[in-house]
């Protein structure tokens, strides 16, 4: 597949998700052939400001090449500012939030709102379109209401803003994560530009995302809430699409796993703050688990890496030591990862709605 200028291995894209995406989430994916890992989402103000703390958000690595950074923001001349920050940071492409419905982001005028404002969108587009050469996208959602009209004329719009490609979360700005996700929008937004487009939204399992490719010709398919505690469905969608069995994950991998994350979030967030963090993070690897409860409840008060680590051993010496089935530590579907949460992030409700990203 290929954006603008840059080729990428594969058709498995990471989603943006709050929170949830920083390097050590993004290594892990990239780990399992994920083809283009997105950042979190960052507002183009405090980049602009310096903010340290925004300002290590752009923080990379070659390891996870190529990385889009995406940015937020309504000013044109604050969004250009931002983007050659962003370009200068060695992101390999840029993309901008058209399509978060957190009240917040969206009361200032960002995110979804700019799909209700087509001019200020175009004004926006073109700024930073000038400004950057790296490849150029945009996250959208159906809009306002459920007909998708919006979304195909404001991708047209794009497209003739030089835009190279744009992903497509076909839900309206007020459903949050609420009801199903309408693929015929995607398949919509696909007939309408002739650039690429990457389909997003209720890809639960590697078998919906070979779906959802069939049924609306996306270009490639971007994978956000499932992926979190379970990276291994890039691998497993990938097999799939090249008529291969999905990959059994096994007690040995999920721990492995575990123990590069622990060692990850330390080095990039030093280990106080790495610690507070994995004690809701590492969760997320055991979710459907056999002692996933007790394992959550021995790391809900780590401080240090070794104890973050000895709880890990310690859980694995459990499940041997029980002789827990295989089929029960390495299912090859998905779907018992999809509702996993980052339980310690905290989240702001979307317009009329639960959480969004």
């Amino acid at each position: 597949m290929r954006i603008g200028p840059l080729n990428l291995a594969n058709s498995a894209v990471l989603a943006p998700l709050a929170g949830i995406t920083d390097l050590p989430f993004r290594l892990l994916v990239k780990q399992s052939g994920c083809a283009l890992v997105y950042s979190e989402m960052i507002s183009a103000n405090a980049l602009v400001r310096e903010s340290t703390k925004t300002l290590k958000m752009l923080d990379s690595t070659t390891e996870e090449k190529p990385l889009s950074v995406k940015i937020f923001g309504t000013e044109p001349a604050i969004m250009a500012q931002a983007a050659r920050m962003v370009s200068s940071s060695g992101a390999d492409m840029l993309d901008i939030n058209c399509g978060c419905a957190v009240k917040k982001i969206a009361k200032t005028g960002s995110g979804v709102a700019l799909m209700r404002e087509p001019k200020t969108a175009e004004a926006l587009f073109r700024a930073v379109r000038r400004t950057v050469d790296i490849p150029l996208t945009i996250k959208i959602r159906s809009g306002w209401d459920v007909s998708g009209r919006q979304a195909i004329e404001f991708a047209r719009l794009a497209e003739a803003c030089g835009i190279d490609a744009i992903a497509v979360h076909p839900r309206t700005a007020t459903q949050g994560f609420r009801g199903q996700s309408d693929w015929s929008i995607i398949a919509a937004v696909k007939d309408a530009v002739s650039i690429p487009v990457i389909g997003n939204g209720d890809i639960l399992s590697a078998r919906d995302a070979v779906r959802m490719e069939a049924d609306t010709g996306c270009d490639a398919i971007m994978i956000g809430r499932a992926a979190i505690g379970n990276p291994w469905i890039f691998s497993r969608y990938l097999a799939l699409k090249t008529g291969q069995t999905e990959p059994n994950v096994d007690l040995a991998m999920r721990i492995e796993t575990m123990i590069r994350y622990v060692r990850a979030m330390v080095d990039y967030r030093g280990e106080s703050r790495a610690c507070h963090m994995l004690r809701s993070r590492l969760g997320w690897f055991v979710k459907g688990l056999p002692h996933a409860g007790a394992f959550r409840e021995a790391i809900k008060s780590v401080t240090a890496e070794d104890e973050a680590l000895a709880a890990i051993d310690t859980f694995c010496a459990t499940l041997e030591k029980r002789s827990i089935p295989e089929h029960e530590i390495g299912a090859t579907d998905d779907e018992g990862f999809a509702a996993a949460e980052d339980s310690g992030t905290k989240q702001q409700p979307a317009i009329a709605g639960p959480r969004n990203r």
